[in-house]
């Protein structure tokens, strides 16, 4: 745990980044290995949850986020796909937010878990964010049983259709919309 900060200053370095980390974890998000919030430019990483855990998963989460960093930071570098649903977050609960000026506007959804944790596992961003992690926890770890198993726990069984996440953020843009005017 120590290396974190080191990670993530050449990470910054290497990539021209300039972003803050936090070992406090916003309210919310108690629960979360970790995650990257735009709206500050912090990333947030859980240590009380990962004090435990081998190299290759502490590594794993944190490279997971800071690529998210880079998706918000460097837009440009990535797809047309990550670029659109990099402004929409969905929750297994039907929770979701939209970033908006950059303020992440909420709606709720009604829907099973079943169905929100596969919009969510499926959204580009998310399958980009965790490839790059399993390549570099790979790269600085070596390929484990443990690390492919960590790597596909997030990775969904049945990709969803990007037709269905358009369709989703339709939902989120006419919940939010509606939410402004009540």
């Amino acid at each position: 745990m120590s290396d974190i900060e080191t990670i993530v200053n050449d990470f910054c370095r290497e990539n021209g980044l300039s972003v803050k980390l936090s070992y406090d974890m916003p309210s919310g998000y108690e629960t979360a290995y970790g995650t990257y919030d735009i709206t500050v430019n912090t990333l947030f990483l859980n240590v009380a949850i990962l004090q435990d855990a081998p190299k290759y998963e502490v590594l794993f989460y944190l490279f997971h986020e800071l690529r998210h960093a880079m998706q918000y930071l460097y837009p440009s570098l990535f797809s047309e796909q990550i670029q659109e649903s990099r402004f929409y977050v969905v929750l297994y609960n039907g929770v979701c937010y939209k970033l908006i000026d950059n303020e992440w506007k909420e709606c709720a959804l009604v829907g099973s878990e079943e169905y929100f944790t596969r919009v969510y596992m499926s959204l580009p961003y998310e399958i980009d964010a965790n490839r790059y992690a399993y390549e570099k926890a790979k790269k600085l770890c070596g390929d484990s049983a443990e690390l492919i198993e960590l790597y596909k726990l997030w990775m969904p069984a049945e990709r969803l259709d990007y037709d269905e996440h358009r369709k989703v953020f339709a939902r989120i843009d006419n919940c939010i919309e509606r939410k402004r005017y009540d």
